[in-house]
């Protein structure tokens, strides 16, 4: 099987400049937004987004969040000679092939124990990879949302239950 290099090149781009991909199907929910935020702001960039040529301009295949994020940075691209169709199926696979893999649970802990973030959101993220379901990502990435409490039928009283957070960073200093 011969392998081709579709990179022609690593551009700096601003991120305003790229176009989001019309036929993008992931869609990002505010705890992911956050947890990205959390982590560039701590990390920065260390990862390119993906992009080809049309006569628009670079269209992205990956990236759309981090472009969203900091729409006025110039990013690390990578411009592929791909077509319109490579393209798709590159948008359509990306994710999928990441999803497929399985995780080493011992290596995992081990590198979650030596970890640590300053932002919440990032630790939800990384605290619920420890719990080794893909569910509990989903869950801190887009929580249900809470009951209008304003427009709800509740009378003159509302009850508050308090429950303990196992999560370490949300606990109280003693």
């Amino acid at each position: 099987m011969q392998i081709r290099n579709r990179i022609k090149e690593l551009r700096q781009v601003k991120a305003s400049e790229l176009l989001p991909n019309p036929r993008n199907w992931r869609r990002h929910p505010p705890g992911q937004a956050d947890a990205l935020r959390g982590a560039l702001a701590e990390i920065g960039y260390a990862d390119a987004l993906i992009a080809y040529e049309t006569d628009e301009g670079l269209m992205l295949i990956d990236g759309h969040l981090r472009a969203e994020t900091t729409p006025e940075m110039e990013v690390p691209v990578l411009i592929t000679d791909l077509d319109e169709d490579e393209a798709n199926k590159l948008l359509m696979t990306l994710d999928p092939l990441a999803i497929m893999a399985t995780q080493d649970t011992d290596k995992l802990q081990a590198l979650l124990e030596t970890v640590s973030f300053e932002n919440h959101a990032v630790m939800d993220m990384l605290n619920a990879l420890g719990d080794n379901t893909l569910d509990a990502l989903k869950a801190i990435a887009n929580p249900p949302a809470l009951p209008d409490i304003l427009n709800s039928n509740l009378g003159d009283s509302i009850e508050l239950c308090i429950c303990e957070c196992g999560h370490e960073h949300h606990r109280p200093k003693k």
